[in-house]
C-alpha cells in the first residue's frame, strides 16, 4: 500500500511538472535585490551613506573596530544595519506598485508560467534568474 502511494504521489508530481512546462516556462526572481540595484535605490543608498549622522556611526564602527571593542562593535554594526534595512524597506514599500507592474510585463513577454521568490527555491540554474531584468526594466521606467 505504500508503494502505490509513493508511486502515486510521483506521478501527480510528474503531472504537475508537465503542466507547469506546458504553460509556460519557470522563472526566480529576487525581488529586494532587483529593487536594490535600481538607479533610483543606490542614489537614495549614497545619500544615506552620505548623511553625518550615517557618517559619524560608520567613523565611531571604523574607530572600535580598531579598538576590539566587542560590544560596542555590535551595538554600532546594528545601528548601521537598522539604518540601510529601514532604508530597504521604505524603497520595497514605495517601489511595490512599479515592480508589480513590471513582473506582469515579465512574464507576458518572456511566456513565464512560473514565478518564484528566490528565497523558496531549493535550487536553480542561473538562466531560470530574471532578477537583472527586473532591475534593467525598473531603471528604464524610471528614466522615462
Amino acid at each position: 500500500m505504500f508503494k502505490i502511494s509513493k508511486i502515486l504521489v510521483v506521478i501527480v508530481a510528474m503531472g504537475l511538472s508537465l503542466h507547469a512546462m506546458a504553460e509556460g516556462k519557470i522563472a526566480v526572481v529576487n525581488l529586494q535585490e532587483a529593487i536594490m540595484q535600481t538607479d533610483e535605490a543606490q542614489g537614495r543608498l549614497n545619500g544615506l551613506l552620505a548623511q553625518a549622522d550615517f557618517a559619524t556611526d560608520k567613523a565611531e564602527f571604523d574607530r572600535l573596530k580598531i579598538a576590539t571593542k566587542q560590544a560596542d562593535i555590535e551595538h554600532v554594526g546594528r545601528k548601521l544595519n537598522t539604518a540601510q534595512q529601514e532604508l530597504g524597506q521604505t524603497l520595497l514599500q514605495e517601489m511595490s506598485p512599479k515592480v508589480n507592474a513590471v513582473l506582469r510585463d515579465l512574464i507576458k513577454s518572456e511566456g513565464i508560467g512560473l514565478l518564484l521568490q528566490h528565497n523558496v527555491v531549493i535550487h536553480s540554474d542561473t538562466s531560470f534568474n530574471v532578477t537583472a531584468k527586473v532591475t534593467d526594466k525598473l531603471n528604464q521606467n524610471a528614466a522615462q
